[in-house]
């Protein structure tokens, strides 16, 4: 089985402006899925923009939008699995901002881990059989991440889902998840042309807006979210 994952973030990681940082995505399972969501959300998309006096060749992210039609647009997405990740930015080490290398690297390791811990929720769910995985392919906003961090956060994934990770504080081995997955890739992307990265916009936002708002205990079937630190 090859997984596809498109993911956005929300934010600005900068303690001193602002008090949360998010990820959101979207899981599918297989070509037809993705194909099938990317039909649906499309035809949903040119609906709303024209309700939003947006023309054709207007991205519509959550930027520009109404909350009604955010709503909308997240509401198609019911029927497919989510995941979030939220940094309560006063909570982290201030030390990480030090520095954008830094940064990054715990960026990626936040990401990291909310896609984890949603495998693991669909796996205790039995959603997801761990076995079947042979290839996780990952969509990301080119804008999220820098060119120059590209290959750190691939091989960040590669690690903890091809070969697993080694916690040296606690000297404790972390096997991978799936444990028949041949192939790990890592694409950026421009959202303007990418339909399901412009989901996973939607979903960020409303987990950035949840987060505000302290909503995010609402119960979502669909959706995991994990807090950090």
């Amino acid at each position: 089985m090859k997984i596809f994952v498109a993911s956005d973030e929300s934010g600005v990681f900068d303690v001193a402006h602002n008090s949360v940082y998010t990820y959101g995505g979207l899981i599918l399972f297989s070509n037809e899925e993705r194909e099938n969501l990317q039909r649906k959300y499309l035809s949903i998309e040119r609906d709303v923009k024209i309700h939003e006096d947006l023309q054709a060749s207007d991205e519509a992210k959550a930027t520009v939008l109404s909350n009604k039609a955010k709503a909308r647009l997240f509401r198609s997405l019911n029927g497919t699995q989510l995941f979030g990740g939220v940094v309560h930015q006063n909570l982290v080490n201030v030390n990480i901002f030090a520095n954008k290398k830094s940064k990054q690297r715990y960026l990626d390791y936040v990401y990291k881990i909310s896609l984890k811990r949603k495998f693991q929720a669909l796996i205790a769910n039995n959603l997801l059989n761990a076995d079947d995985v042979t290839c996780l392919s990952v969509c990301v906003d080119e804008h999220a991440t820098a060119t120059d961090g590209r290959y750190e956060l691939r091989e960040s994934l590669e690690q903890e889902f091809k070969f697993g990770t080694f916690n040296f504080e606690w000297t404790k081995w972390h096997p991978p998840i799936f444990r028949n997955i041949q192939q790990v890739t890592l694409s950026l992307v421009d959202s303007k042309t990418n339909t399901l990265v412009r989901a996973a916009d939607i979903v960020a936002n409303r987990v950035y807006h949840d987060a505000l708002s302290n909503s995010l205990g609402k119960s979502r079937k669909n959706m995991t979210i994990t807090a950090f630190p």
